[in-house]
């Protein structure tokens, strides 16, 4: 009987190595891309907005009112219909592109046309926004601005719960295709006005707030 139970008690410390073994492992290949936001790259990179299904446009032909439209959706597929252009693909271009391709269309019956296309709706595909998950007052996707700084991000998303653990969330970016995690104390910006925790952010960034255990 004794013999038994130094084998199961041999057997459990057996399977507690093991299992700190994998944690220990798992930590230390999560931190091999765990930054501190001191590591990040000073700016994000240079950024011009392509345009993305659920956005709206507005289309402006010089002199010619009647083939100007506003608001035209950008549909799922990431078409828009506007008047004697029919259907064009608009995801994926600048305004400035788009408006050079309904020129192009719009040469054929009308003589030098001047179009200029503006993006009164932004939405986006992810690569252009910045997503915020877990414990925010409202977590969304934000279209990115240019300069965009965390701080801008989380009074966009009306800041922390009361349940957040806001010094252990993080960014998750994408840096040189590898998906890097800088942790960021968004409870020493927020609440202790410690501008030193604040952060440019990049198109595409994810931010993640857990959630406090205590």
């Amino acid at each position: 009987m004794g013999l038994h139970k130094l084998a199961l008690s041999n057997l459990n410390l057996s399977l507690l190595a093991i299992i700190i073994l994998i944690t220990a492992g798992c930590n230390m290949t999560g931190a091999k891309n765990s930054l501190s936001v001191d590591q990040m790259p000073a700016s994000a990179p240079e950024f011009d907005y392509l345009i993305g299904p659920g956005d709206r446009l507005n289309i402006f032909v010089w002199r010619n009112a009647d083939v100007s439209a506003d608001g035209i959706p950008v549909m799922p597929d990431g078409r828009i219909s506007s008047p004697l252009v029919g259907d064009m693909i608009a995801s994926g271009k600048t305004p400035i592109q788009l408006a050079k391709n309904i020129e192009e269309v719009l040469s054929e019956v009308i003589k030098n046309p001047l179009v200029t296309v503006t993006v009164t709706n932004y939405v986006g595909g992810y690569a252009q926004q910045v997503r915020v998950v877990g414990e925010a007052t409202t977590p969304r996707a934000l279209p990115y601005n240019n300069n965009m700084t965390l701080l801008d991000v989380m009074i966009a998303v009306g800041g922390l719960t009361e349940f957040a653990a806001g010094n252990k969330a993080v960014i998750v970016r994408e840096v040189n295709g590898v998906e890097t995690q800088f942790n960021v104390k968004l409870e020493d910006l927020l609440k202790g006005g410690d501008i030193s925790a604040n952060a440019k952010v990049a198109p595409g960034d994810i931010v993640v707030i857990p959630e406090s255990l205590f």
